[in-house]
């Protein structure tokens, strides 16, 4: 049985979850739509571009958790699901699932976005195991503050660590699906590096070092 880890935004999903529940916010009227929705693309350009400071990243995304009671955030997360996440759950992505679920392998899903937006895709998938950035929770409701090490860059390679030790598990045989050269830290660590649908850092490191691409929301371009 292998160990098979799964990046969820632009890798199983055909988009970013977190972006898009920064826009749904907006759509509601729950935020400041102009403002969030020019700070939702500054950060998403920044994390395209490597640079994002992931802690003001959190200040911001995790901001308006903190606004609303638990019940409120629950049956907007149910909308949100159907409205920007379901689209998105494309068939390849569900196949490709299934496949490394009939191998018996153990799945599991690795995220930089919030457990509050992705434990609900997670369990869309069927995947019980997932790693993801933990927002504070105190009295039952959210503080906009971020809990333990953001799972992000080299704090994914971490958090991973600690769930392998407490799963008495390893790495060897890993496989690591991702989309995005943020991922490099831990595409780096396992036996099975996937780059899916790659940006163009991935794309460049992946045919300099062999690593076989995933075409798995896009059609490769002609010229390739």
């Amino acid at each position: 049985m292998a160990l098979v880890l799964f990046d969820l935004d632009n890798t199983l999903l055909a988009g970013d979850s977190d972006y898009l529940w920064g826009q749904f916010l907006g759509e509601q009227g729950l935020v400041d739509k102009d403002f969030h929705a020019a700070e939702n693309e500054r950060f998403y350009r920044e994390y395209q571009e490597g640079n994002l400071d992931i802690l003001e990243f959190l200040a911001f995304s995790l901001k308006p958790l903190s606004e609303r009671p638990m019940d409120e955030l629950q049956v907007l997360h149910r909308q949100f699901m159907k409205d920007k996440i379901d689209p998105i759950i494309t068939p390849e992505a569900r196949m490709l699932v299934d496949m490394h679920r009939r191998r018996g392998d153990q799945l599991l899903i690795i995220t930089a976005t919030n457990a509050f937006v992705t434990a609900p895709i997670a369990a869309a998938f069927g995947i019980d195991e997932l790693i993801a950035t933990e927002p504070e929770i105190r009295d039952g409701r959210y503080t906009g503050r971020v809990a333990g090490v953001p799972c992000f860059r080299e704090g994914k390679v971490e958090r991973l660590q600690a769930w392998l030790q407490e799963h008495d598990q390893n790495l060897g045989n890993a496989w690591f699906y991702s989309d995005s050269h943020n991922d490099l830290p831990l595409l780096e660590k396992v036996t099975h590096p996937i780059p899916v649908d790659p940006d163009e850092a991935l794309s460049r490191v992946a045919e300099a070092r062999g690593w076989p691409v995933l075409n798995l929301h896009h059609a490769p371009s002609p010229e390739k």
